[in-house]
């Protein structure tokens, strides 16, 4: 009697387990607690339109592929604002961190305090040091960049009939002298120049910044334009300067003929000033596959697996992507195998012809 009574609750609890087994399986519930991770994504400035289309192409890549986004940043582009938002994360111990930096070192100290508290940490856009980060998500190396900003210049100066072999004068319109990216870009187009323009001269060597904000990328737009009325070109390698510098040359009656302007934005921030007249081309990478790839990652490296400078890694509706060294975007980067890069595959360049096949 007593082992008819052992077997049978040995065949109930049998009977439980296998049907709580198939309920986890059938519901598609992750039991192992992935499903809950959250990814703090940080932008250098809310409201702009790259890092809002970066934001929505997270969320809805976050909301396919099983965790979540909360979108943290500030209208304002302070670095004291993206600090005290990386410590918010540290003490709602957050599990993982995806952040745009504003300045190359400033983050360096909250970024190791997160990694300290076990957060993972990635960074897309604009970088901080290798050693106050494990991933960067990067829009393509300083070379390929600042030569796409050069010659895109060079195409329309051509289209203009201005001999690129003569004198050529232009300056560089961006937010400010301490973010990773745009100074890497601005120093690798310089370079380019003079081995490809050595007759281009640039008539304001300590460049306009605007700080990211928009009412002052129009100022410092029209003050370059009243400073340097015959100029050739402005390169704004900056999302922000570039539609106000636009805007600029729209108020002061410039357009594609009188003047080249060029840089990066999104599509939909410059369709109405390609339209317009006002500038002819201008380029940009996919950054709602960046903001995506930069959380996930994030997410990734939450779940418990790693990622080591020479992985290869299958990325849900992305493809397959290779952690690089830092020395990819700097030669003097610091070097170890739990900090790499991993790179955009392309970027493009936008004119009236194909603009209106892009919506971000």
């Amino acid at each position: 009697m007593k082992k008819g009574k052992c077997l049978g609750l040995f065949i109930s609890l049998l009977l439980i387990t296998m049907l709580a087994a198939c309920s986890g399986r059938n519901s598609g519930t992750k039991t192992d607690g992935t499903g809950d991770i959250t990814v703090v994504f940080v932008p250098k400035v809310t409201g702009n339109a790259f890092f809002e289309s970066a934001n929505e192409g997270a969320q809805n890549y976050a909301a396919k592929n099983g965790f979540k986004i909360k979108y943290d940043g500030s209208p304002e582009a302070l670095i004291e604002k993206q600090i005290a938002i990386i410590e918010q994360a540290i003490a709602e111990k957050a599990r993982a961190l995806s952040v745009s930096s504003l300045d190359a070192k400033a983050l360096d100290g909250v970024m190791k305090k997160a990694m300290a508290a076990g957060i993972k940490v990635t960074t897309w856009d604009s970088d901080v040091s290798g050693d106050a980060r494990q991933i960067m998500v990067s829009q393509g190396t300083p070379d390929q960049l600042g030569k796409m900003l050069v010659e895109m210049g060079a195409k329309s100066l051509n289209g203009r009939g201005i001999n690129l072999d003569g004198p050529v004068s232009y300056v560089w319109h961006y937010s400010q002298a301490t973010v990773t990216d745009q100074n890497s870009w601005q120093a690798a187009g310089e370079r380019y120049i003079r081995a490809a323009y050595p007759s281009w001269q640039n008539v304001n060597p300590d460049n306009y910044y605007s700080g990211q904000d928009p009412e002052k990328a129009i100022t410092v737009g029209e003050e370059i334009l009243k400073t340097h009325p015959g100029i050739d070109l402005i390169i704004c390698n900056d999302s922000t300067s570039l539609p106000g510098q636009a805007q600029a040359a729209k108020n002061l009656g410039f357009n594609a003929g009188s003047i080249t302007i060029t840089g990066f934005a999104s599509p939909n921030s410059m369709r109405a000033y390609c339209k317009e007249g006002i500038l002819e081309r201008w380029g940009l990478w996919d950054c709602q596959i960046q903001g995506a790839l930069g959380c996930y990652l994030a997410y990734y490296l939450a779940t418990g697996k790693q990622l080591r400078v020479g992985d290869r890694v299958d990325v849900p509706d992305i493809g397959i992507v290779e952690v690089m060294p830092n020395t990819v975007l700097d030669s003097a980067a610091y070097t170890s195998a739990d900090s790499g890069v991993v790179l955009l595959p392309a970027r493009t360049e936008f004119t009236i012809n194909n603009v209106d096949n892009y919506d971000f």
